[in-house]
């Protein structure tokens, strides 16, 4: 049986970065970022871009779980709200997964302090730490397993991770 693992999480969190990892980690492993899916510029959110974010999405996740040479699907987006994840997981042909829905969460210090990091890089843009700080308390009302990332290193996470 395959595993699906949806990761999400708000902006600067990690989800990118457990996800590279455990693709090494775990045998067989493909990954797919959300924000592969929709990489624009501009980029806009209205009810087109975002119909065609989660078809991209979904087509993309469908065609990984139906090719044999990959036992394990790594998913990663902000997925804030329940509506993100229902839409995904009602279009997804995975009978034959076992798939678990995973919310990185943070205190606030810690992602402030990440965030700061990516910002002095050029990473991310200032107007991301007020929009990531205040998505942090919608994962707690997820139907989704949480695992605070607060003073964890990857290899910590990805961990936690694999023993869910």
């Amino acid at each position: 049986m395959k595993k699906l693992y949806l990761i999400g999480g708000t902006m600067g969190i990690g989800k990118t970065a457990v996800c590279q990892r455990l693709k090494y980690v775990l045998p067989n492993t493909v990954f797919l970022d959300g924000d592969w899916c929709w990489d624009a510029n501009p980029f806009q959110v209205t009810e087109e871009t975002k119909h065609m974010v989660l078809d991209n999405i979904c087509h993309l996740l469908n065609n990984f779980i139906h090719c044999s040479a990959y036992d394990t699907i790594l998913f990663c987006w902000v997925m804030h709200q329940q509506s993100i994840l229902d839409a995904i997981l009602e279009k997804l042909d995975a009978a034959n997964c076992t798939v678990t829905c995973i919310s990185l969460t943070a205190d606030e210090k810690s992602l402030k302090s990440r965030l700061a990091l990516d910002i002095e890089s050029s990473i991310r843009t200032p107007d991301t730490m007020e929009e990531s700080v205040s998505r942090l308390p919608l994962y707690q009302a997820l139907s989704t397993i949480k695992i605070d990332t607060s003073g964890k290193s990857i290899a910590e996470i990805c961990d936690e991770i694999i023993h869910q």
